[in-house]
């Protein structure tokens, strides 16, 4: 927050401000950057996805709108869903129909706050910024419960049901994951998980084994937090139609998109601050010259694209298959790796 504070001023917008008025502006200004960044990026990964399933599959995907690759066609989309009739279920819950995709998206959105881009490029520097980035992401199943039980469809109402065990179980693994590396550097803050990894590729938790073998269930496990193939059953387009979001149309679908994009980023973010070195390249010399926040951002979109390539690739697991994982494999496996970092560190220690 500081950060933008510092341009606000540099443009001449403090002279004779209030300290509180300014800090608010910053706020308004942080929040309008988040929110077009949010966009434009999901807009980016659904023209991606498109494409990158169309090579898959040995065909193209969007080729005319934008004449360049289709790279419009999000945009063009984007005004179609605009534009399209808001339709609402007879027997629909309203506030419920109403309220769940901007709690799907919010969730998401609120995250970025914490996500540090780089050194002096965060929205608000928290000392419990992983915590907080883990609890407003709980925020999207809050969102797939109450669109599942408000539009009143036996088709959402399961795909909500299976979102709900799906996204409580799979927080388990995903928060135990972390531990070791919290452990290690004595630190929830984001920004001092990424600055622990400062100095060449090595310095980097992924290459320490214990924290290795973390990435890997934090990794899969971020898959099943966002709803990601072969973790997909809450939506399981052959089964139950659309899951979740059957009933919705026009920009109340398009929200769902939105958040979906929004979170994969966001998990993809924590993941590149805890254990792929943060806003660091791994080596000390060309740090001193590219951007930090570009360097954050190509290597979070790497691992959105790790996401994207997955889906299709890789079939779904049956729901009995994705529990088990959970709780028979990545759990213990969690706790283990957990309990023999303490017990390694209590002994050099």
């Amino acid at each position: 927050m500081e950060a933008f504070q510092q341009m606000l001023s540099q443009a001449g917008w403090a002279q004779g401000m209030q300290p509180w008025a300014l800090s608010g502006l910053a706020m308004l200004f942080a929040g309008g950057t988040i929110l077009g960044g949010v966009a434009v990026g999901a807009m980016f990964f659904i023209w991606t996805e498109r494409k990158v399933a169309g090579y898959i599959q040995s065909r193209y995907g969007p080729m005319y709108v934008g004449h360049f690759h289709g790279v419009l066609q999000s945009i063009a989309d984007g005004v179609k869903l605009l534009l399209k009739e808001d339709i609402w279920p007879t027997d629909a819950d309203k506030f419920l129909f109403r309220i769940a995709p901007l709690l799907v998206f919010t969730g998401a959105f609120l995250s970025f706050v914490v996500l540090p881009f780089g050194p002096d490029f965060v929205g608000a520097s928290l000392d419990i910024g992983l915590f907080y980035a883990f609890a407003t992401s709980s925020l999207v199943v809050m969102g797939v419960i109450a669109a599942g039980w408000g539009s009143n469809n036996k088709w959402s109402l399961y795909g909500a049901m299976r979102g709900a065990a799906q996204v409580i179980s799979y927080e388990i693994p995903l928060g135990l994951a972390v531990l070791p590396v919290v452990m290690s550097v004595g630190s929830l803050n984001l920004g001092t998980l990424a600055e622990a990894q400062r100095g060449w590729l090595w310095s980097w938790h992924l290459f320490n084994p214990i924290f290795f073998v973390s990435f890997v269930i934090y990794l899969i496990s971020s898959l099943a937090e966002v709803n990601r193939v072969p973790f997909d059953l809450p939506e399981t387009e052959s089964e139950l139609v659309s899951g979740y979001h059957t009933e919705y149309t026009g920009m109340k679908f398009a929200f769902f998109f939105l958040g979906e994009y929004a979170d994969m980023f966001v998990v993809s973010a924590i993941a590149v601050s805890v254990f792929l070195g943060g806003w660091y390249t791994g080596i000390p010399a060309v740090d001193a010259f590219v951007p930090a926040p570009l360097v954050f951002i190509l290597k979070s979109v790497f691992l959105v694209f790790v996401q994207i390539w997955l889906r299709w690739t890789l079939p779904r697991l049956r729901v009995d298959q994705l529990m088990y994982v959970c709780w028979k494999v990545f759990i213990p496996l969690s706790l283990a790796n957990l309990f023999i970092y303490g017990l390694i560190r209590s002994m050099v220690g």
